[in-house]
């Protein structure tokens, strides 16, 4: 269903005026991604992680200038789009020096890109999502490759983090970032049990026979625009 109102929007936006300067799309799973579970930010059950590999794949990549900003509470983005298109696979493991990943860059118009929008969807291997590494608590170590099929649609709104993103102006560079929250998936042992992301997330017990398993997104809200939210609908 969002895939029908995503492509109609679309359709219907008038041509985008003179080029004016350059936006890059980036994705970033922070330093969970780069450094691990590690104490005090353990998962919600007491394992630290170390990750090797974490291949995501992103589609339907689309930035937008709406007005009234868009509240990322529903699939229906109206405005202005900038389409990147896709699929890219990166490993959000292994980032630049900035702890991001490059997607794609193009000639984008002047204005404020204050909503984002990207699909989750498997790659050649049939998964959108794969997390390879070692796990280890009370003197255990358990290597594990966690894998998920899911197809999963994200709405977004503006970029939050310490400075605004996605600012065009006449021959600059602007950038926005599709920020993966692992937290939401393992959760965090230095928040409070009963935390919402902690009731939603996964943790590690489950996972700690450790080998090639399947894992499900569903309700799990793990991607975002920096700390923006983001709606999430299966595709």
């Amino acid at each position: 269903m969002f895939k029908a109102v995503f492509a109609a929007s679309c359709l219907l936006i008038a041509p985008l005026g003179a080029q004016a300067g350059t936006l890059a799309i980036f994705a970033s799973g922070e330093e969970l991604a780069t450094e691990g579970f590690n104490a005090p930010h353990l998962t919600r059950d007491g394992w630290t992680l170390e990750f090797s590999r974490i291949l995501a794949t992103f589609d339907q990549v689309t930035a937008w200038q709406t007005e009234p900003p868009f509240m990322a509470d529903g699939p229906h983005i109206d405005g202005a789009a900038l389409a990147f298109g896709g699929p890219f696979t990166v490993d959000l493991a292994n980032p630049d020096t900035q702890g991001r990943v490059a997607l794609a860059s193009l000639a984008a118009p002047a204005g404020h890109y204050n909503a984002l929008s990207w699909a989750l969807v498997p790659d050649a291997s049939g998964y959108a999502l794969l997390l390879e590494g070692v796990a280890r608590k009370d003197g255990q170590d358990v290597a594990f490759t966690l894998r998920s099929a899911d197809r999963v649609v994200h709405a977004c709104g503006e970029y939050l983090g310490e400075a605004r993103k996605g600012i065009v102006a006449d021959g600059r560079a602007a950038d926005l970032e599709i920020t993966l929250h692992l937290d939401h998936l393992f959760g965090r042992a230095d928040k409070a049990a009963e935390d919402a992301m902690n009731l939603a997330a996964l943790g590690f017990d489950a996972f700690a026979a450790g080998g090639v398993q399947d894992i499900s997104l569903a309700g799990l809200h793990i991607g975002h625009v920096g700390e923006g939210h983001c709606h999430v609908a299966a595709q």
